[in-house]
């Protein structure tokens, strides 16, 4: 969609006061933009006219529409690509931390098509905070893995994983853009037990806010999870950031009841 298509599909601005007089530019703006989303006229994926082809299209100013724009971004209708404008977003994907299953077979099932790229890995010693969330003492030797995951060629997600150095010997040599989960099962026979999960909004800073496409300092999701064995032994600590227009969480405590009934199991997002 180019700026001069906006025109074919737009009604005039008089047409949607007459619709609610008492709306705000804003609002009407962002009315709008969610019924031409909503009715498929703008797909998942097209990108918006600029910013300042709007402001002239719906006669306001740029911190008006900048405004209406961010309004959708937080509804997740539409997202943000650094230096290349503003795009609507695919359908939010649905994560329940209470079911089991890694990041490609749980893009799959919900018909979309999973890409993960690794960033960089190398040996460091536990920060502060990893010290905290994993219950170790200062300078306790770690394994750091840090990956891009994309869903249908869209950065959505970085991860940065926090291995205990001492239970995988060799790790650098595996092949690390795969499953985590399976390669802890298959190469070292360490199975999958619980897990604890931190969920807190965040800013993305440097290296997330690049691997994202996203502007410095803009909102993400960060969900900080700590890994154990089926003997309770920790294993690892997975610090994600989403962009939060691509992810929904929801949480059915039915699941929940029958993983009471037996060895925990939490879904893990490698």
């Amino acid at each position: 969609m180019n700026d001069r298509d906006i025109s074919v599909i737009e009604p005039r601005l008089s047409e949607r006061v007459a619709a609610d007089g008492r709306a705000s530019k804003c609002e009407q703006i962002c009315q709008t933009l969610r019924r031409y989303i909503d009715s498929g006229q703008l797909g998942a994926g097209q990108q918006l006219p600029a910013e300042r082809a709007l402001s002239e299209r719906f006669a306001t100013t740029r911190i008006t529409i900048k405004e209406a724009l961010s309004s959708l971004e937080a509804d997740g209708l539409i997202y943000r690509a650094e230096r290349r404008g503003w795009f609507v977003a695919p359908p939010r994907l649905t994560y329940d931390p209470a079911i089991h299953t890694h990041f490609h077979q749980w893009i799959g099932e919900q018909q979309r098509t999973a890409e993960t790229r690794v960033l960089a890995h190398g040996s460091a010693l536990a920060s502060s905070e990893l010290c905290r969330w994993m219950g170790l003492d200062p300078f306790t030797p770690l394994y750091e893995i840090r990956r891009q995951r994309l869903i249908d060629g869209r950065p959505v997600l970085h991860v940065s994983h926090h291995l205990l150095a001492s239970r995988f010997p060799d790790i650098a040599s595996a092949p690390l853009a795969s499953s985590l989960t399976e390669l802890y099962q298959q190469r070292y026979g360490i199975g999958q037990g619980g897990a604890s999960l931190e969920i807190t909004p965040s800013a993305a800073r440097g290296v997330i806010a690049r691997a994202l496409n996203l502007a410095e300092g803009s909102a993400v999701l960060r969900l900080v999870r700590v890994n154990y064995d089926e003997q309770g032994a920790l294993v690892d600590c997975d610090i994600e950031h989403w962009r939060p227009d691509a992810i929904r969480i929801c949480l059915d405590t039915r699941a929940l009841r029958q993983v009471f009934d037996k060895p925990q199991q939490t879904q893990l997002a490698d």
